[in-house]
C-alpha cells in the first residue's frame, strides 16, 4: 500500500520539476543538497538496465495512466527525471521563519451579536509569543483543539491576514518579506482551507483544469503545449486523488446536487495541489475524509515535499500514529499560547519530562493536545507522581515553560542561523528570482500566466458556467422576449400624428428603463461568486478584476443576441420609422445601455461588503436613473438646482439618442388643434393653434426635431455626441468595476469571533477571551467538567426512548444521469434497536450519507427500492417527526416544535438546560450558532436532536468530523451515554482512533457503489468484525494497529487502495448476512404480534399550527433584529428617497405642470418599490433554503407556517420604513395636510404589504435569488406599463383589460385622486394656448362652444384677439381626461389594492407548493392520500 501511495503521489510532479529521488520510503527525503548530485543522479538513472526507452511524445503520459495498475510508475518518473536534469531548471525551495509572532483580532465587545443599534469596538490578542522555523523539504504539523488559534496560525504562515486588524512580529520566507511574497510570489505559498468552496455547476474536470491552467509554468517538457500539460496534469491530479470516475460529476454544494462530501474535499486538495507552491498550508483538508484516504494524502504530502523541497504545513485532526509518523516538526498550540514548537520524535517526551504521562493506548497526537489542567481540557491526562506541583496549570504557563526549555533555545538557535543564511542575502533572493523567471508569464512574478493568458482561462471558465446553468440564460431571453411583446402589442402600429407622440417617447424611454432594472439582478449574482474569486486571488491564479472582465467579455455575444431579439420584435410591433439606418441605432442604443448599466450595477455591487448595502445603493440609483431620464422630468421642467444629475445619467443620454433617431424623420398631423370639433369645421388654421410643442402657426405638420427639442432639449445634432458620452461612461464603469473587484476583495462572509447576543453577560465575565481563538478555549474550560458527569444522564427521562425497532431490507436507491441511472445504494440490510450505538463507515463516496438520507425519507429524486419498517409495519405518518439528521437551530426552538404540544414551556425549558449540560454548551448557550467553531457545532446538532426528545432512533452525520480526538471522544461518550439510557443511535463516522470505534455496539460498512460489506456486532477489541474479515482471505490485524484503519485498508478504501477480494461477494455468500435476514424477520414477526402502540402524536407534526407559527414568527424578528445591514438598509432608501422625490418636486405648484409632477412623484414611489422588493426576495430565499436544507425534513413545522411568519416578521419593518418615506416627501411635495390620512394608510400600510407580499410570491417560485431577480423585474415592467401613466388609458385598446388588472392603476388613482382631487388648476403663463378669433368675435363668443364639451377656462374672455386658454379647470377634469382617474374611487381602490394584496399571499402558497414542496405529479400525491385515508 505505501509503495503504492507513493508512486502515484510521485504523478502531481510538474514535470518542469526536478526529482532528485524516487525510492518507494515516503518518509525519508531525498534531496539535492549540492550540483555534484545531478551528474550522480544521471548515473544512477543511465545505470538501471532495465529502463525503457523515454516516451516518445508528452501525450504519452495520459496513456500511461489510463493504464496505472500495469505501469511502472518510479521508472516513468526517472524518464521524466533525465530530461529535467538535461534541461537544468532550477528548483524553487521557501522556506519560512517567523520570530515574537502575534496577531490581533477582533476584540470583546464586538463578540456581541451586531444589531440594528450595534456600536463600533476595539480589538485584541488572537495569537502571541510564536517563533519557529520550517525548511524545505520539511513538514510541520499544526495541533490544537477546535479555536485555539490552529487556523489563525495558518493563515498567518500562508501570508493571509485581511481579516485580521494586525499582525505584528518578525516573519521571513527566507529572503523575502511578507509584502514582497503577496505582490510577487503570492501563488508560491499555497492555502488550503477547511471549507470547500467552488462553483457547483462546474465538473470535477473543469473545475481542477482551471486551476491547473492557471498555474501552468512557461517551461514546460520537451515543448509540451500548454493544452497538453493541463490535461496531463488534470488526469493526473483526478488519478491520486480517486477523481478520474467522476471526471464530468457536478461538484456541487448545499442546493446542487454534486459529489458526496469526502469528493468535494478530494477536490479542493487537488485543486491546491494543481497550483504548484512551494510552501503549502493545509488547514485540517483531511476532513470528511475516511482514515485511508488521509493516510494517503499525507502520504502523498510527504512524497511532494521530499522530491520537489516544498515546505509544508499541516493541520490535523484525529491523527493517528502512523499520521504523526510523516512529520517532521510538531507546533502544539493552546489557547493562542506556544506549548511546544520542535521536533516530532521528541515532543512526547518533553511533555512525560514535564510531569504528563499518555494514557492507555493513546496516539502521541492525542497525548500532545491532550488537557493539562481542568481549564485547558475536558480529559485530564495523568500526571506522573510527585509533579503534582510541578506541571503547568495554565496556557501560560505551558508557553512559559517551553520558552526556558533546551528545546526552545535549540529552537532559537535554528532560528538565528536560518535569519542568518537568508536575510538579506541578495544571492538567495537573486537565485530564486531567475529560478521563477522560467515558470512566469513575461514581465509577472505573482502569477504563472499572463493577463490575455487568465482573461482567456476565466473566460472559458465564465462559459462552463453559463452552460451548467442554463436555466438562467433561458430565463434571460424569455424575459426580454415577453418584454418585447408586451411594451410591443400596448403601442401596436402608434399612428404618425402628434396624438402618439408622447407614447413613442414612453416606448423609447422604457425600452431602456428595462434593461437598466434588469441589470439589477447582477447584484446578488456577483456576491455569490465573491468567496470564489477570493480565493483564487489569494492563490494566485488570477487578478481579481480578470473575472470582472471576463464577466463583461462574455456577455457582449449573449446582450448582442438577447438584444437584437428585443429590438426586433418591439421595433415591429411599435411601427417606429422603417428604416434600415434608424433600426440599428436604435438597436446600438440598446445594447449599449444594457451593456453600461450591468456594468454600473457590477460596480456597486463590487464597492460593497454586504448585499443589502448593494441593493440599498442600487436602488437609490434606479430612482435617480428613473427620475432623471429625460421622460418624467424632461430637461426644460426639472429644477435648476438638480439638473446636474442628469449629465451624471446615462439613461439621459441614451433616451436624447432614441428620442432624436426617431423623431427625426417624423412630421406628425396635429390631433390637437384648439378650437375643433362640432361648428368649427370651416374654421381657418390663422383662428386655430395646435398645442403640441413644436407647432408653427398656420402649419398643420408638427416637426418632430422641433418637437423633441422644445420638449426635451434633444437635438439631431446631438446623437453621435451622445453615444461618445455613453461609451465613455461604460468604459468608466468598467475602470471603476474592474478597480474595485480588484482592491475591494475583503471578505465578510464569516464571522472572526463567537458572537452573544447583546443582553448576555458573558462577554463581561469572560473579558480576557473573547475571539475566535481564545473565547473557545476558554468557554470551553468551563463545562469539560460537567460534559462527563454520569448524573445528568441519569437525569434523562426513560420515557423519550422506547423499544421499537427500525429496520431496512434490500434497500436500493438510483438517481438519473445523463445516459440512464446510477444506483448509489445497492441492497443493503440492516437495523437499528434501542440501547445500541451502530457505526456506519466506508470509504469517501460509498454512500453513507446517501444512506441516511434515504433511511430519513430526506431524497426528493430517485428511485427508492426496498423495505423500510418499525416493528415490522410500514413507516408511521410522523416517522420524520421523531428523528432527525443534522440541523443547526436552536435547543428551545426545536424542542418547542418537536416535542408534544402538551408538554409545559417550564419543562421544556428544564430539559433544553440538561441538553446544554450533557453536550457541555452551558456557557455557549447564549452564542450565536453561526459563530461557532466545528466542535461546538457538533455540540450543537446533537443538543438540538436530543431537545426533541426523539421517540424511534437518532441519525447523526459525521458527528467528530472536524474535531480532534478529545473533543470526538467526549461527543461519542455522551452518544454511548445516550445509547445506554435506551436511545438507538445511527452515526456516520470518519477516522476514528481505537478506542473511540470500540465505543460503538454494531457497525453498518459498505464499500464503493453502496453495497454492503458488513453488518452486525464489533465485539471486544473489535474481535467479532476482525474475526469475520480475516476468515474470508484479509491478512491478520496486528496488535497495535487501528482496527477502523485495518478494516478500511482491507476493503480498499482509499483513493489508489485496490482490493483483490470482492467482499460485497463475499458478504452476500456469508452465513452472517443469512442470519441477518433471520434476525430481522424474527423482528418483524415479533412487532407484528404485539400491540400496536397508539402514537400519542396523530399527525406529521409535534405541535399545532397556531404554535409552530408562534415560534417561527418569534425567531424571525429575532433574526432580523440581529441583521442590522438588512434594516438599516430599507431605511436608508426609503428615507433618501423620500427626501430625492420631495424636493425633486418641491412644493409643486397647481399649474399642469405642477399637477403632472405630482403624479410622476406617486408614480415614482412604485419605483422605489423595486428595489425593496429585490432586498426581499434575498431575505426570503436565504431562510426558505435554510428551511428545505436542514429543517423540512425534521418535520418541525408546516411550510405555510414559516410562509406566514415570514411575511409577518416583514411587514413591520416595511411599515415603519415606508412611513418614513412618506414623512420626508408628502409636505415637502406641497400636498394638503387635511388628506394626509389616506396617504398615509395608503402609502404606509396598503403599499408596503402590496410589494412585500408581491416578492414573496416572485421568490416562492424562484430558485436562486438572481433568477428572482428576472422574474421580478419582467412582471414589474409589465404592471408598470399598465397603470395609465406611460400609455394613456384611452391609447392602450385591446389591451384596457389590462389597464383593470393591474394593482399600480388602482394605487396610482388612490393616492393621486385622493391627495388632488376637486383642486382647481390655474395654468402657469406658458401653459396658457394663445388663439385669434375670427373678426367680430370676442374670446368668450368664439371660444364658448368649445369649451363647453372640451373643458377649460379664459383668462381674457372678453378681449376680440390673443385668447388665453388653458385647457383645464379642475384637477379632476384633467386627471380624468388623461389617465381616466377619479377622485371619488379613493375608497374603493383601497379596497382594490388589498385584494391584490389577498391574491398576493394566495401566490405565495400556490407557488411554494407547486415549486418547492410537492415532489410527486398531483394524481400520484392525491392516490397516496387516498390510500392514507384507507
Amino acid at each position: 500500500m505505501e509503495c503504492s501511495t507513493a508512486q502515484l503521489a510521485r504523478l502531481l510532479l510538474p514535470v518542469h520539476d526536478l526529482p532528485s529521488d524516487l525510492d518507494s520510503d515516503a518518509t525519508t527525503p531525498s534531496l539535492l543538497q549540492k550540483p555534484s548530485d545531478i551528474s550522480t543522479t544521471i548515473e544512477d538513472l543511465d545505470s538501471d538496465a532495465s529502463a525503457p526507452s523515454l516516451l516518445k511524445k508528452p501525450s504519452d503520459i495520459s496513456a500511461f495512466i489510463e493504464n496505472e495498475q500495469a505501469v511502472d510508475f518510479k521508472q516513468i518518473l526517472k524518464d521524466l527525471m533525465k530530461r529535467q536534469v538535461f534541461r537544468v531548471i532550477k528548483d524553487c525551495p521557501l522556506g519560512i521563519v517567523f520570530k515574537d509572532l502575534r496577531v490581533v483580532g477582533a476584540g470583546s465587545r464586538t463578540s456581541l451579536q451586531p444589531t440594528v443599534s450595534s456600536p463600533f469596538h476595539p480589538s485584541t490578542d488572537i495569537l502571541s509569543g510564536f517563533e519557529g522555523v520550517v525548511t524545505p523539504g520539511q513538514m510541520l504539523l499544526v495541533l490544537g483543539r477546535p479555536g485555539s488559534g490552529c487556523s489563525t496560525f495558518l493563515k498567518t504562515l500562508a501570508n493571509q491576514r485581511g481579516e485580521y486588524h494586525a499582525v505584528e512580529g518578525e516573519v521571513f520566507y527566507d529572503s523575502f518579506t511578507p509584502k514582497e511574497i503577496h505582490d510577487s510570489f503570492r501563488g508560491d505559498v499555497t492555502y488550503c482551507p477547511e471549507d470547500d468552496v467552488h462553483f457547483p455547476t462546474l465538473t470535477v474536470n473543469q473545475t481542477l483544469s482551471f486551476a491547473v491552467r492557471n498555474r501552468t509554468p512557461a517551461a514546460r517538457f520537451l515543448g509540451q503545449t500548454r493544452e497538453e500539460y493541463v490535461e496531463d496534469t488534470t488526469t493526473r491530479l483526478m488519478k491520486v486523488m480517486g477523481l478520474y470516475h467522476l471526471t464530468n460529476a457536478l461538484v456541487g454544494n448545499a442546493e446542487v446536487q454534486g459529489v458526496s462530501g469526502g469528493e468535494r474535499k478530494r477536490v479542493s486538495i487537488a485543486e491546491t495541489l494543481g497550483s504548484a507552491g512551494s510552501l503549502c498550508v493545509w488547514d485540517n483538508s483531511t476532513r470528511g475524509l475516511d482514515s485511508s484516504t488521509a493516510l494517503e494524502f499525507i502520504r502523498t504530502l510527504r512524497c511532494v515535499t521530499d522530491i520537489r523541497r516544498t515546505t509544508t504545513i499541516v493541520s490535523l485532526y484525529q491523527a493517528s500514529e502512523r499520521l504523526y509518523d510523516l512529520f517532521d516538526k510538531v507546533c502544539v498550540i493552546a489557547e493562542g499560547k506556544m506549548a511546544y514548537f520542535g521536533s516530532a520524535k521528541l515532543a512526547k517526551g518533553y511533555f512525560i519530562d514535564m510531569g504528563f504521562e499518555p494514557q492507555n493506548r493513546q496516539t502521541t497526537p492525542d497525548f500532545l493536545v491532550a488537557g493539562r489542567t481542568l481549564r485547558f481540557s475536558r480529559i485530564v491526562s495523568k500526571i506522573r507522581p510527585g509533579y503534582e506541583s510541578f506541571v503547568p496549570r495554565t496556557s501560560e504557563d505551558l508557553a512559559s515553560r517551553f520558552k526556558v526549555s533546551d528545546l526552545s533555545r535549540q529552537n532559537q538557535k535554528t532560528i538565528e542561523m536560518r535569519c542568518k543564511q537568508f536575510i538579506g542575502n541578495r544571492k538567495h533572493k537573486q537565485t530564486y528570482l531567475s529560478g521563477v523567471a522560467a515558470e512566469r508569464a513575461p514581465r509577472s512574478t505573482a502569477y504563472m500566466t499572463s493577463i490575455p493568458q487568465q482573461v482567456k482561462a476565466v473566460m472559458k471558465r465564465r462559459l462552463q458556467v453559463i452552460v451548467g446553468n442554463k436555466f438562467e440564460l433561458f430565463v434571460q431571453l424569455a424575459s426580454q422576449v415577453f418584454q418585447a411583446v408586451i411594451i410591443g402589442t400596448v403601442f401596436l402600429n402608434v399612428p404618425k400624428d402628434t396624438s402618439a407622440y408622447f407614447s413613442r417617447g414612453g416606448v423609447l424611454f422604457f425600452s431602456l428603463f428595462f434593461s437598466a432594472i434588469t441589470s439589477l439582478a447582477e447584484v446578488p449574482a456577483l456576491f455569490s461568486q465573491r468567496p470564489i474569486v477570493l480565493r483564487h486571488q489569494k492563490a494566485a491564479l488570477y487578478y481579481p478584476f480578470i473575472q470582472s472582465l471576463a464577466h463583461t467579455v462574455i456577455d457582449i455575444p449573449i446582450t448582442l443576441v438577447i438584444q437584437l431579439v428585443f429590438s426586433v420584435i418591439l421595433y415591429l410591433l411599435v411601427g417606429l420609422q422603417r428604416s434600415a439606418a434608424q433600426f440599428f441605432i436604435f438597436y446600438l442604443f440598446i445594447f449599449l445601455m444594457s451593456q453600461t448599466m450591468k456594468t454600473f450595477f457590477r460596480t456597486i455591487a463590487a464597492s460593497f461588503k454586504t448585499c443589502h448595502s448593494a441593493i440599498a445603493a442600487s436602488g437609490i440609483f434606479v430612482l435617480l436613473i428613473s427620475f432623471y431620464g429625460g421622460y418624467a422630468i424632461p430637461w426644460p421642467t426639472a429644477p435648476m438646482g438638480l439638473r446636474w444629475i442628469m449629465w451624471l445619467n446615462p439613461l439621459w443620454w441614451g433616451f436624447g439618442a432614441l428620442v432624436v433617431n426617431e423623431f427625426h424623420t417624423l412630421d406628425g398631423v396635429c390631433s390637437t388643434l384648439v378650437p375643433q370639433g362640432p361648428g368649427y369645421e370651416n374654421v381657418s388654421l390663422v383662428n386655430q393653434v395646435c398645442t403640441t410643442a413644436g407647432s408653427q402657426p398656420g402649419q398643420l405638420l408638427v416637426d418632430g426635431n422641433i418637437y423633441a427639442g422644445l420638449t426635451f432639449d434633444f437635438w439631431y445634432g446631438h446623437l453621435w455626441r451622445n453615444f461618445s458620452v455613453i461609451c465613455v461612461f461604460y468604459l468608466v464603469f468598467l475602470a471603476a468595476l474592474l478597480i474595485a473587484t480588484e482592491y475591494n476583495m475583503s471578505s465578510t462572509f464569516d464571522s472572526a469571533v463567537i458572537l452573544f447576543r447583546s443582553s448576555s453577560n458573558v462577554i463581561d465575565v469572560y473579558a480576557k477571551a473573547l475571539d475566535e481563538e481564545k473565547a473557545d478555549a476558554e468557554f470551553r474550560s468551563r463545562n469539560h467538567s460537567k460534559v462527563a458527569d454520569p448524573s445528568t444522564f441519569h437525569n434523562l427521562e426513560k420515557n423519550t426512548v422506547d423499544t421499537n425497532l427500525f429496520t431496512w431490507q434490500h434497500l436500493q436507491y438510483e438517481v438519473p444521469i445523463e445516459g440512464g441511472m446510477k444506483r448509489l445504494l445497492d441492497d443493503v440490510t440492516g437495523f437499528v434497536v434501542p440501547g445500541k450505538l451502530t457505526a456506519l463507515m466506508g470509504e469517501s463516496g460509498a454512500g453513507k450519507t446517501t444512506l441516511l438520507n434515504v433511511l430519513a425519507q430526506r431524497v426528493a429524486a430517485g428511485v427508492v427500492g426496498g423495505d423500510l419498517f418499525v416493528n415490522g409495519q410500514p413507516l408511521p405518518i410522523d416517522f420524520q417527526a421523531q428523528m432527525q439528521a443534522t440541523v443547526r437551530e436552536a435547543l428551545l426552538f426545536s424542542a418547542n416544535l418537536r416535542q408534544p404540544q402538551s408538554v409545559p414551556l417550564t419543562e421544556k425549558k428544564a430539559y433544553v438546560d440538561k441538553c446544554l449540560q450533557m453536550c457541555g454548551l452551558e456557557e455557549y448557550a447564549d452564542a450565536i450558532v453561526g459563530s461557532l467553531g466545528v466542535e461546538h457545532r457538533k455540540r450543537t446538532t446533537i443538543a438540538v436532536e436530543l431537545a426533541a426528545k426523539p421517540k424511534l432512533l437518532l441519525f447523526l452525520d459525521e458527528p467528530t468530523s472536524g474535531l480532534e480526538s478529545q473533543s470526538a471522544w467526549a461527543i461519542v461518550q455522551c452518544l454511548r451515554e445516550l445509547a445506554d439510557h435506551g436511545q438507538a443511535i445511527l452515526c456516520t463516522i470518519h477516522q476514528p482512533s481505537a478506542e473511540l470505534f470500540q465505543v460503538f455496539d454494531r457497525l453498518l460498512l459498505l464499500c464503493k457503489g453502496g453495497q454492503t460489506v458488513y453488518f452486525g456486532d464489533i465485539g471486544e477489541n473489535s474481535s467479532t468484525v476482525l474475526n469475520y474479515l480475516e476468515r474470508n482471505g484479509a491478512p491478520r490485524c496486528g496488535s497495535d494497529a487501528n482496527p477502523a484503519e485495518y478494516i478500511l485498508d482491507v476493503i480498499g478504501a482509499g483513493t489508489a487502495a485496490i482490493s483483490i477480494t470482492d467482499w460485497y461477494d463475499v458478504w452476500k455468500r456469508s452465513s452472517e448476512a443469512m442470519q441477518l435476514q433471520v434476525e430481522i424477520e424474527k423482528m418483524h414477526e415479533h412487532g407484528r404480534t404485539c400491540p400496536q402502540q397508539p402514537s400519542v402524536q396523530y399527525s406529521v407534526f409535534a405541535t399545532s399550527w397556531s404554535h409552530q407559527f408562534v415560534a417561527l414568527t418569534q425567531r424571525n424578528f429575532r433574526a432580523y433584529w440581529r441583521a442590522p445591514a438588512y434594516i438599516r438598509a430599507k431605511f436608508v432608501l426609503n428615507i433618501a428617497g423620500g427626501l430625492l422625490v420631495g424636493f425633486t418636486f418641491f412644493q409643486a405648484n397647481d399649474s399642469l405642470q405642477g399637477t403632472q409632477n405630482k403624479l410622476f412623484s406617486i408614480f415614482l414611489v412604485l419605483v422605489l418599490s423595486i428595489s425593496l422588493v429585490h432586498q426581499i426576495m434575498a431575505v426570503y430565499i436565504d431562510i426558505r433554503t435554510v428551511y428545505e436544507i436542514r429543517e423540512r425534513h425534521s418535520r418541525m413545522y408546516h411550510w405555510t407556517a414559516l410562509v406566514v411568519s415570514q411575511l409577518v416578521a416583514e411587514l413591520p419593518w416595511n411599515m415603519t420604513s415606508s412611513a418614513m418615506f412618506f414623512f420626508c416627501c408628502y409636505w415637502t411635495i406641497g400636498y394638503p395636510t387635511n388628506r394626509a390620512g389616506y396617504t398615509f394608510l395608503m402609502l404606509s400600510v396598503a403599499v408596503p404589504l402590496y410589494y412585500t407580499t408581491l416578492g414573496h410570491g416572485i421568490a416562492s417560485m424562484a430558485p436562486t435569488t438572481p433568477v428572482a431577480s428576472l422574474y421580478f423585474t419582467t412582471l414589474i415592467i409589465f404592471v408598470l406599463i399598465f397603470d395609465g401613466v406611460i400609455q394613456p388609458f384611452m391609447e392602450l385598446k385591446w389591451w384596457k383589460w389590462m389597464y383593470r388588472v393591474s394593482p399600480f392603476t388602482y394605487i396610482i388613482e388612490g393616492l393621486l385622486g385622493q391627495a388632488i382631487g376637486g383642486e382647481a388648476i390655474s395654468c402657469s403663463y406658458t401653459e396658457l394656448v394663445s388663439v385669434n378669433p375670427p373678426k367680430g368675435l370676442t374670446c368668450d363668443q368664439y371660444m364658448g362652444p368649445f369649451m363647453q364639451f372640451a373643458g377649460g377656462y379664459l383668462t381674457n374672455p372678453e378681449a376680440a384677439e390673443g385668447c388665453q386658454y388653458c385647457p383645464y379647470t379642475t384637477t379632476d377634469q384633467y386627471m380624468f381626461s388623461r389617465f381616466n382617474i377619479a377622485y371619488s374611487n379613493h375608497w374603493r381602490n383601497l379596497g382594490i389594492v388589498f385584494g391584490f394584496v389577498a391574491f398576493n399571499i394566495t401566490a405565495v402558497f400556490w407557488f411554494t407548493y407547486f415549486m418547492r414542496i410537492r415532489t410527486v405529479g398531483v394524481f400520484a400525491s392525491l392516490r397516496q392520500k387516498l390510500i392514507r385515508s384507507k
